[in-house]
């Protein structure tokens, strides 16, 4: 006998309707999905302008997307899930070096440089030399190893948001590492910037009395032949954010020391990146 819709069965009404040649996965997935969301609006007793509200939300997030800009990834961002899935995903032994979130400005191809090379072209910002090593969890150097490096510039900004204003590849390069593992170049201490807050998402974190501001930080993506690659970031920890990131992406570990060398404008952050190896099955 069907079983008809009621406040009371919502979610067990909505699942039965699953088809049996559903993929099985999917099928957990969106059963999953049904029951947390019909709970959600039981729980806070959703009313139907609140849904209203809701269903305007996300299609102007929707229509605010283009090919340079993801409202709806700022938006997993800034709701913390972007780093739980990342979490999820990224599971490592004690000692490895953590994930955080990608960001939206990644560009890949960046140019393989020399060690030592400066990848601030625009001569703006305080001069940073970063350098370390990779190595395995034993603290054996990784050879081989490619370190891409990406940050904002001294006004916030990254070169993708300032096409014709900022030099192509401005602070951004790949270093490959030797027999020593270690990796040397020269950027800029990066400066805390505020996400994208124009649209949806930033008026939502103004309605909840959140700012847009992500702290200071360098971009690394760290890659080797048979090792689980590292998408992360480093910090500066005495930055006005650190503790108050919108995307929730600071992790303790991931807090680097910067220090000032030869004068008020220059500083070195060292950082080691400790690779694990990739699990049977998982690629």
């Amino acid at each position: 006998m069907a079983e008809f819709f009621t406040e009371a069965n919502s979610a067990e009404a909505v699942n039965a309707r699953m088809g049996e040649a559903a993929n099985p996965r999917l099928r957990q997935v969106m059963a999953s999905l049904v029951r947390h969301l019909h709970a959600f609006a039981n729980e806070i007793e959703l009313t139907q302008q609140e849904w209203d509200l809701a269903i305007e939300f996300l299609t102007a997030t929707g229509k605010i997307c283009s090919a340079e800009r993801q409202e709806f990834i700022l938006l997993s961002d800034t709701l913390g899930f972007s780093m739980l899935v990342d979490a999820i995903n990224n599971r490592r032994p004690p000692g490895a070096t953590e994930n955080t979130v990608f960001g939206p400005f990644y560009v890949e191809g960046a140019p393989i440089r020399e060690m030592g090379d400066t990848i601030s072209l625009d001569g703006k910002g305080e001069s940073c030399t970063f350098e370390g090593r990779v190595i395995d969890l034993d603290g054996n150097p990784i050879a081989g190893a490619c370190v891409d490096v990406w940050s904002d510039n001294a006004e916030g900004f990254y070169d993708v948001q300032q096409p014709g204003i900022q030099p192509k590849w401005n602070n951004r390069g790949r270093f490959i590492t030797g027999a020593d593992g270690a990796y040397r170049y020269i950027g800029i201490k990066p400066v805390s910037y505020p996400i994208p807050d124009d649209g949806p998402v930033g008026k939502m974190l103004g309605q909840l009395g959140r700012h847009p501001y992500r702290p200071a930080h360098m971009h690394f993506k760290v890659t080797a032949p048979g090792h689980e690659t590292i998408i992360t970031h480093t910090f500066v920890g005495d930055d006005a954010y650190i503790g108050d990131d919108t995307v929730f992406g600071v992790k303790e570990t991931l807090v680097a020391p910067f220090e000032r060398i030869g004068g008020d404008t220059e500083w070195r952050s060292a950082f080691d990146f400790v690779m694990v190896p990739i699990a049977k099955g998982k690629a």
